[in-house]
């Protein structure tokens, strides 16, 4: 038996799991266990999006020929904090022949696409960042002699710190962005990578005519061009495969030869061009801030209720196929005081076994504030039903979900409301292929469901889009001085990637006699914490605000750290794509699909399983906050953290986030959802202001975060870069007390995102309990010594900072 914090403290990375012929343990980082879980859940999320024919499944001993560099140049996740180390990680053309036997796929495509890419990657090519090369006439011939059936593999790359190519952009050299990384983008993708660059649509044209069965996969990040598979007749089937992790190509493989049945539907909308989005036009106007003029008019709530945006679609919001057929019988909607029941019944008509999502949506009155033609109310998925088989579903939420917020006072400011009118109900299995319920529920009356007061509000928005496509003019203010502190403002070069210093301590006896207070007596209850935080020296207090050195196996610093008054050192670790770390330490560990992926599992219980197993690789590695799930909201194809983030829509994000939270944490680990919040554009993104409207904040970026709040109790949450409506986040009062912790009551501690350009004080006293990758106490010393910030400002951060601490086992 392990005393309190052994693993954090000093104890050798010991294994977690039970051997299975019960002697000792076993690690499970990376294990065989959790690399075969990574591949069931990227199963789970992979959307058919075309399938006519019956070109896929693939029948067993099917040959095929592969093309594209994709095949080869496999995309596993992101870049940036959400990459991980791996042992290794199998391509399409690695799965391929592992599940269908290297007999049954085309050798030479295969050794011209590995000769191809391994030049680039010798040449300074990077990962998803190759360009495709011709295929030669000759080797087209002899793969249609070996075949009629071609797959085409498409993959893409993004990742933190820059944003997506966009023929929009007309700005050279941008503000804090990897422009080598723009650069190569600029290089390959003449058209911006939402779109194939003309040496991808060059091949895709040249496979498609040969031969008469062709199948897409796109390995992507998020959203793409599908138009030139859905519109081409020549290309029967499409699979959109995400970045599915280190088993990512086997994944795919095995979905294309029917061992498994795609059952994802989509987490966003597919849009026919770039340009159809409605703010993707503006995304590069200005490197300084975004100006959210669509409001809340974000996926498909623009996508079906703005006049003439529907027929942009090519694929809706939760969309997807199967490998067999449902029916969905006629829903029931009833109404029982304060709840929505949505009830119906599903059955599998076809020939082998699959899983279905059913969607609820609910439509409310326009009314005087305005509101999408769909919103998700909720959703669930189906166990794997046998042909024949049926289950029936059910769905409920609270009346109160379907308010909206009122920020100009058109019917009562600053309250969340509900219109009088008529509140409809829809069910299926997207937002198109939905039956309307007989039942609606009427008010008679606005109702207020909770009256809370302005923040957050904008001074620098003129205008947002309504209903009907029209826009309205916004008031206009005094924009606030991000840069403002009272002190002289720090060069922002020694701000950049500082490394926390190794903090002296006075020579003390290891046998005092008077020992001071140890955090050990408030865990086992000799004392309280306010006893404790009281007896610390208002320097100690300064130092435990902010990030403390590595230890172990961590690259991203901790918290803790004051040996005098056994307050360990709690390490950290990037994510969520898996546990993060250095490459040559010699420890290796399990990569999961991007958080797109999971969204489009639709499927909580995928998510909690992927939680759960990274927070073991967490907790036996000595670590004890792992920074994720990413939650922002997908609001423009370009930002190139898209792979990070789960969704359009703030309820299915919330809700798959939720249960990730509660996997991690079930490890007695620390969950660190993020970014909080709008932290929607990497491009500058540590001095860009996101400019939104109240309502846009609350109803559509601040969502899935009270979402995660109020159902997973996250100990750890951190605020984003970037600035909102002329505050920086983890300088924002209103976001971190007034509406985190005043209205939805939020009891764990906030962190700020690594090297911020925010003043310490001022984050300390907005709530923002630590500054990470290093604080500054000196700093926060002067600002007590000037009025800015008093200790007892500083005591409840650090209060919150030891409750964390005080939770790990």
């Amino acid at each position: 038996m392990m005393e309190k914090w052994s693993r954090i403290k000093y104890q050798p990375n010991l294994p977690l799991q039970p051997h299975e012929g019960g002697d000792g343990l076993v690690r499970v980082t990376g294990s065989e266990k959790h690399i075969e879980l990574s591949k069931q859940a990227a199963k789970e999320g992979m959307v058919l999006l075309k399938n006519e024919a019956d070109a896929l499944p693939l029948e067993k001993g099917k040959r095929v020929a592969l093309f594209g560099k994709a095949t080869i140049d496999y995309v596993k996740g992101g870049g940036g904090s959400g990459d991980v180390t791996v042992a290794y990680m199998r391509n399409l053309a690695q799965g391929m022949i592992k599940v269908a036997g290297e007999a049954s796929v085309f050798q030479d495509t295969i050794t011209f696409y590995e000769k191809e890419i391994a030049a680039q990657f010798a040449a300074g090519k990077v990962p998803g960042m190759t360009k495709e090369p011709e295929v030669p006439d000759d080797l087209l011939k002899k793969a249609r002699v070996f075949t009629d059936t071609a797959i085409i593999s498409i993959c893409r790359f993004s990742g933190e710190g820059w944003d997506r190519k966009s023929s929009f952009d007309k700005i050279p050299i941008h503000k804090m962005s990897d422009q080598s990384v723009i650069d190569l983008s600029n290089e390959l993708f003449e058209h911006g990578d939402f779109y194939l660059s003309d040496a991808e649509a060059a091949m895709v044209k040249k496979v498609s005519e040969a031969f008469p069965r062709v199948i897409a996969i796109l390995n992507v990040g998020g959203m793409v061009d599908v138009s030139w598979f859905k519109d081409n007749p020549r290309i029967q089937g499409a699979l959109m495969g995400w970045q599915a992790g280190m088993e990512g190509g086997l994944a795919e493989a095995e979905l294309l030869y029917g061992i498994g049945n795609p059952s994802g539907k989509l987490s966003d909308t597919l849009a026919r061009s770039l340009e159809d989005y409605p703010c993707a036009d503006s995304f590069y106007d200005n490197d300084d801030y975004a100006e959210y003029f669509e409001d809340i008019y974000v996926g498909y709530r623009y996508f079906e209720t703005i006049p003439g945006a529907a027929e942009k679609v090519m694929y809706p919001f939760g969309y997807g196929l199967s490998y067999t057929t449902f029916h969905v019988d006629k829903p029931v909607a009833a109404f029982d005081g304060d709840t929505v029941t949505i009830t119906s019944e599903i059955i599998n008509t076809g020939e082998v076994p699959g899983k279905e999502v059913f969607q609820v949506y609910f439509s409310a009155p326009q009314g005087l504030l305005g509101k999408p033609a769909k919103q998700l109310a909720g959703y669930q998925k189906t166990r794997l039903l046998g042909p024949g088989e049926r289950q029936v579903m059910t769905v409920r939420f609270p009346v109160s979900q379907m308010a909206s917020y009122d920020d100009l006072g058109k019917v009562a400011k600053s309250a969340w409301l509900l219109e009088k009118g008529e509140y409809r109900f829809y069910a299926g299995t997207s937002v198109r292929d939905v039956m309307l319920c007989e039942n609606t529920f009427m008010l008679e009356e606005n109702v207020i469901t909770e009256q809370v007061v302005s923040r957050m509000a904008p001074t620098q928005l003129p205008k947002r889009m309504l209903a009907d496509g029209s826009f309205e003019e916004l008031p206009l203010g005094e924009p606030n001085d991000p840069n403002a502190s009272g002190f002289i403002q720090m060069d922002r070069n020694d701000m950049q990637y500082p490394v926390p210093a190794v903090r002296a301590y006075a020579s003390h006896q290891i046998f005092e006699e008077h020992m001071p207070p140890q955090l050990i007596d408030v865990a086992e209850g000799r004392m309280s914490l306010d006893e404790f935080v009281d007896s610390l020296p208002t320097e100690d207090i300064a130092h435990l605000l902010g990030g403390q050195p590595n230890t172990g196996v961590a690259n991203s610093f901790g918290f803790g750290n004051n040996p005098r008054y056994g307050i360990p050192s709690a390490m950290t670790a990037d994510g969520p794509a898996g546990v993060r770390l250095n490459n040559g330490i010699g420890i290796t560990t399990t990569a999961f699909p991007c958080a797109t992926l999971l969204a489009c599992s639709w499927n909580p219980d995928v998510c909690y399983a992927v939680g759960e197993v990274g927070g073991r690789e967490i907790k036996e590695n000595n670590l004890a906050i792992w920074l994720g799930p990413g939650v922002c909201i997908h609001r423009n194809p370009l930002c190139g953290r898209n792979f990070e983030y789960y969704s359009e829509d703030p309820y299915l994000a919330g809700k798959q986030g939720a249960a990730m939270v509660r996997g991690i944490q079930s490890n007695h680990v620390a969950a660190t959802p993020k970014h909080f919040a709008l932290n929607n554009k990497e491009t500058n993104r540590k001095d860009s202001d996101s400019r939104a409207s109240e309502r846009a904040i609350r109803e559509i970026y601040l969502k899935q975060f009270e979402i995660i709040v109020k159902e997973a109790d996250p100990w750890c949450l951190m605020t984003g870069y970037n600035i909102v409506n002329s505050h920086r986040a983890s300088e924002n009062w209103d976001l971190l007390t007034g509406i985190l912790r005043e209205e939805w009551g939020y009891k764990g501690m906030v962190t700020s995102d690594w090297y911020t350009f925010g003043e310490h004080y001022k984050e300390a006293k907005a709530g923002d309990d630590i500054k990470m990758g290093l604080g500054y106490p000196d700093r926060l010393l002067a600002a007590i010594e000037k009025g800015f910030i008093t200790r007892e400002d500083l005591v409840i951060c650090a209060k919150r900072i030891l409750q964390l601490i005080l939770k790990l086992d």
